[in-house]
């Protein structure tokens, strides 16, 4: 049964950090692909500044096509909105029954995991890898030792979407921070510009 890693996120865009984290937890543990899951929609997130769901994937799919482990996915687009992670999980492991799927998230999520919903159904079917951030709180003492959370050394990523959108804005040179094929699909489609 191979395990495949979600790593859950908006890709709006999808850069170098998302790539870092995604490269080095499934080099870096027992997880055979990572899956970049590009959300629809954050009930969290204002709507405004996402791109719609099919450029999001594109530059998903852009970013990963020289990566043998990573792959896009679109598996929440046909789902229920606003969706929560415990129904994507039900809904890919009926679909695929020979994969088991874990979850990646950041410490920051972690720290909050005790508010999802259903996040117990979550911890007893499925794993939590873990990668370092640096976030204000403390991790809920029943996640400390958990069995089923694994917390990989990572490389702490300070880049965010929202800082490479307002460079865009800005009209500086973020080149550094994208993957080459995802900065011309933006430039080509005029993305964040305004």
């Amino acid at each position: 049964m191979s395990k495949i890693g979600l790593y859950f996120g908006t890709f709006n865009p999808i850069h170098i950090g998302h790539l870092i984290i995604a490269n080095h937890m499934v080099e870096n543990s027992d997880l055979d692909e990572i899956w970049m899951v590009v959300t629809p929609h954050n009930p969290f997130k204002k709507k405004s500044t996402l791109l719609d769901n099919h450029h999001r994937l594109e530059m998903v799919f852009k970013a990963t096509e020289n990566y043998l482990k990573i792959k896009p996915s679109d598996a929440e687009f046909k789902l229920p909105q606003p969706n929560y992670t415990v129904h994507t999980l039900a809904h890919l492991t009926d679909r695929y029954p020979t994969k088991e799927f874990c979850l990646i998230m950041g410490e920051d999520n972690l720290k909050s995991l005790h508010k999802w919903k259903n996040y117990e159904t979550i911890l007893e079917h499925h794993h939590i890898y873990v990668y370092p951030r640096i976030s204000e709180g403390k991790v809920a003492t029943q996640f400390d030792e958990h069995l089923k959370i694994h917390k990989i050394a990572a490389p702490i990523i300070e880049i965010s979407s929202t800082m490479i959108r307002n460079g865009i804005k800005n009209k500086k040179n973020i080149e550094p921070l994208l993957p080459n094929q995802v900065s011309k699909y933006i430039d080509e489609m005029n993305f964040y510009k305004k």
